[in-house]
């Protein structure tokens, strides 16, 4: 199923119980994420959330990309979305 967000997209799917990540904002991407990985992400950008200078996360622990508070907040949003759709 594909899955649009404010600031990722990608495709949830249901028979490996995956979500590949293939756009983080404006670039494209080929990433997939567990359900581990996606929980740990999530965990670390509620407790920084309210960062004045927001995050920094990285694509393929090289390109750098610098999420503002509020789109942490909206990153947020879509990592829930993705997490609904785990088979836990």
């Amino acid at each position: 199923m594909q899955m649009n967000g404010n600031i990722i997209s990608g495709e949830f799917d249901e028979g490996m119980n995956e979500f590949s990540l293939q756009q983080v904002k404006h670039l494209t991407t080929q990433s997939t994420l567990s359900v581990s990985q996606l929980n740990k992400l999530y965990g670390y950008l509620q407790k920084h959330q309210s960062d004045l200078d927001g995050q920094v996360i990285t694509l393929y622990d090289a390109m750098p990309i610098r999420l503002s508070q509020e789109e942490i907040g909206l990153l947020l949003q879509d990592l829930g979305n993705i997490q609904s759709q785990y088979q836990q």
